[in-house]
């Protein structure tokens, strides 16, 4: 039995490997391939074409830096919007509470283009359509759940008693959050940071709406190269779009494989 069991988990894993780095070891050979025939596993030539094509086209690099704008920028709003209100759902029982976080939590469980259709509603009325304003809203959509929940039960799982014995030693409340309560939720809101910056830099749906035609980061640019240009062009994109994603998640794969994200879908 524990053989079959070793065996079965052992397929399982390899399972997973090539579904989740295939495509992306795929990409990345498809990004310098020059000419690559079937039934050849490896392209007869490499080049640096493509990569040449993307950034010497205006078009692409003003996607690559519009993206790198937006998503840092909407990580930033939302730390400034979620955090206090993370904290106040952590220590403060309110009338309306509940109700707050399952709304915050409706955001991200259903569909979200229908959502985004009724903002775009909005948006024209505002006169928000076509905008940068526009844009850095819709890709906040994405990002309020986890900077809401996850640094919630971060402040959460703080014990009162650790900042009651630092006020009982003469310390005020600010300095008690700067220096007890912060440095000890800071795993759970760089988790929580990270993920929101990757909701943002690969939003693309709702960008797409709200943004295009002048307004188009690294994500909707994939539409239009989609049929328009040779697949190592996209192959290229998709590289570039892959690289924050993966860099990121291995720099917190310990905090999110340790329960930082489910602890935070456990609050209550």
């Amino acid at each position: 039995m524990s053989l079959v069991w070793k065996t079965t988990r052992t397929l399982a894993a390899l399972l997973l490997l090539f579904f989740v780095v295939g495509p992306l070891l795929w990409l990345g050979v498809l990004a310098f391939a020059g000419d690559w025939r079937s039934p050849d596993l490896l392209p007869s030539t490499w080049t640096l074409q493509w990569w040449d094509t993307v950034f010497s086209d205006s078009r692409f690099l003003d996607s690559v830096v519009l993206s790198f704008t937006t998503a840092p920028l909407v990580t930033f709003i939302s730390m400034a919007i979620c955090l206090p209100a993370a904290y106040a759902f952590a220590r403060f029982d309110f009338p309306g509470r509940q109700f707050f976080l399952i709304g915050i939590f409706a955001t991200n469980a259903f569909p979200r283009f229908g959502l985004f259709i009724a903002m775009a509603s909005l948006f024209y009325t505002l006169d928000l359509m076509n905008s940068f304003a526009g844009v850095i809203i819709v890709q906040l959509v994405g990002t309020i759940v986890f900077m809401t929940w996850i640094p919630a039960a971060a402040f959460a799982a703080i014990p009162r008693s650790v900042e009651e014995a630092a006020r009982d030693a003469g310390a005020g409340a600010l300095r008690v959050f700067f220096r007890i309560t912060l440095p000890m939720a800071a795993p759970g809101i760089i988790v929580a940071v990270i993920l929101s910056f990757l909701a943002a830099f690969d939003e693309a749906q709702g960008t797409f709406l709200v943004g295009n035609p002048d307004y188009v980061t690294m994500p909707t640019q994939m539409y239009q190269l989609i049929g328009h240009y040779p697949r190592q062009v996209s192959a290229v994109f998709s590289v570039l779009l892959s690289i924050p994603s993966v860099v990121l998640l291995l720099l917190v794969r310990k905090r999110v494989t340790g329960g930082a994200v489910a602890e935070g879908f456990q609050l209550r």
